[in-house]
């Protein structure tokens, strides 16, 4: 499993945990609803600012999406 698969499995569960559509979690994270899409389905490479946009409205610390991200890869090595 690669960065991005495991960054979009990772905000999936935190997205789906509070019940959040991908359509209001852009709208409150500033990002286009087919951008979280992609970024979801592993097939964009989020950024520095994406990660903090994204956790700042999933109410997650940056650095446990990281953690539940490296988890996710080492796991599936």
């Amino acid at each position: 499993m690669d960065i991005e698969q495991a960054f979009g499995l990772v905000i999936k569960k935190y997205r789906l945990q509070r019940s959040m559509s991908q359509e209001k979690l852009a709208f409150e994270s500033e990002l286009d609803r087919t951008y979280i899409s992609l970024l979801e389905r592993g097939k964009r490479r989020p950024t520095i600012n994406t990660l903090f946009a994204v956790s700042k409205v999933l109410e997650v610390k940056p650095h446990c999406i990281v953690r539940d991200i490296e988890n996710l890869i080492h796991k599936n090595k």
